[in-house]
């Protein structure tokens, strides 16, 4: 074999253990009992790192281009890379031209081209007017649709109404597509206070639990009414997860994830003008962080990917009304859900179930997020028991701008290997099409 690990600790899909993991070319040929492979070279990981597959990130905004100063494609897949991701999935907006139709998929593949450091596929679009579009799309490659049920923060990208987002489910059905939503009701948004001010309690008291639960009801009517796939996205209304447990267990083709600044931080904790904490949905009380950890537990919830939805320091700027809404958060998304997620006697396989094998299994890549045989040959090699706070100096995303600052974490991602190759100064990721991976 051209390259083996032999791992005291890896994670596969085999189980955890030790392992040796056989690579030829691309692609993982062998998982067999540590210490009995033999190859031309052999890669030992420390004695305090374990192995793990590549992280598998589904929820990511490069912004690039149109507004590439808020991120790029360079940028972010550097940070995704630091943080043990090897493949991404790019959101429709917020980029200039948003990803609605085939040329302005081709936009941003161009834009992209040669620029990356971890593999990255693509979301499309669905807004009013585009279902046309829908096919065509998917037939060039795109993972799915995104879709907002209110305003999306960028009038390019504009919501569907009940009656839109039920004729494009009808659309996806009948060629095997899934709908990824954006759950929260715009008039229940409207009849809440307006945010204003320095304090995180007026913008929570704007954007109530009642929004998500709304807007996620009428998502599961409309896919159990219509037979189509929906998935929930970054929810944070722990208040949903009986009504998407019974509509799984109904039969609705429903899956739903959350992110991990809705498992590590508190609506409590956070200061007057912190606003590199918001978000949308928002992040709320304790008692809800600990349902959706149980939502976790149980299933209910399938997977967890960051909504990395970057953006210039000025644009985070201000009273939590103006502020740019969007938490930066691809380099540390792995030590955050494991240091939370250890504290709650959780395992490693746990997390890396979450956050690579699931992700992958969402947007249908087989040789993702996995150690098997078959899959491609992405690692992450990483030491959970090191302790680190978080410096935005240290973060290679774009801005130095990040909620996650000064906070201690457990776990440090060594190196990160893509397709059989430890990723270092040259870009060598690929821009992947729906059913080649």
């Amino acid at each position: 074999m051209e390259l083996v690990f032999r791992a005291r600790r890896a994670i596969t899909a085999d189980g955890e253990g030790p392992f040796d993991i056989g690579v030829d070319g691309s692609r993982v040929t062998a998982v067999e009992p540590y210490g009995t492979l033999t190859a031309d070279r052999v890669v030992e990981p420390g004695t305090d790192e374990v192995l793990l597959p590549g992280l598998v990130d589904t929820h990511v905004h490069v912004n690039d281009p149109g507004r590439a100063e808020w991120e790029g494609f360079d940028t972010a897949t550097r940070a995704a890379a630091a943080g043990g991701i090897t493949t991404i999935v790019d959101m429709p907006l917020n980029s200039l031209p948003p990803t609605v139709d085939v040329p302005s998929l081709e936009v941003k593949r161009k834009t992209a081209a040669g620029r990356v450091y971890v593999d990255v596929g693509f979301w499309g679009g669905a807004i009013p007017g585009n279902g046309a579009d829908l096919r065509p799309l998917h037939d060039a490659g795109v993972f799915g649709f995104k879709c907002f049920l209110l305003h999306s923060g960028v009038d390019e990208f504009p919501p569907l109404d009940s009656a839109e987002l039920e004729a494009d489910l009808r659309i996806l059905r009948d060629f095997g597509g899934l709908m990824i939503v954006h759950a929260e009701d715009a008039d229940t948004i409207e009849q809440a206070p307006a945010p204003h001010g320095v304090r995180y309690g007026t913008f929570l008291a704007s954007r109530p639990r009642e929004a998500e639960n709304v807007a996620i009801a009428r998502v599961i009517e409309l896919a159990r009414r219509t037979g189509a796939r929906a998935h929930i996205l970054h929810l944070s209304s722990s208040d949903a997860l009986p009504m998407i447990a019974r509509a799984r267990a109904e039969g609705v083709a429903l899956t739903a994830e959350t992110c991990p600044h809705y498992l590590t931080f508190t609506a409590e904790e956070i200061a007057e003008g912190a606003t590199q904490f918001k978000c949308c949905p928002p992040i709320r009380e304790a008692d809800n962080r600990d349902l959706l950890w149980r939502g976790l537990a149980e299933g209910t919830i399938d997977c967890v990917v960051s909504d990395h939805s970057p953006c210039t320091a000025e644009l985070k700027r201000g009273d939590f009304d103006v502020a740019w809404g969007g938490i930066a958060s691809l380099q540390v998304g792995l030590p955050a859900v494991w240091t939370q997620a250890r504290e709650r006697g959780f395992a490693l396989s746990d997390v890396v179930l979450w956050m690579a094998g699931r992700p992958a299994d969402l947007a249908g890549m087989r040789r993702k997020g996995r150690i098997a045989v078959g899959a491609d040959a992405d690692f992450c090699v990483f030491a959970p028991e090191e302790k680190f706070v978080v410096d935005v100096a240290d973060l290679r995303h774009r801005n130095p701008v990040s909620a996650y600052h000064g906070r201690p974490l457990s776990g440090v991602v060594r190196s990160t290997w893509l397709r059989g190759r430890e990723v270092t100064g040259e870009p060598r990721g690929e821009l992947l099409v729906r059913g080649s991976v």
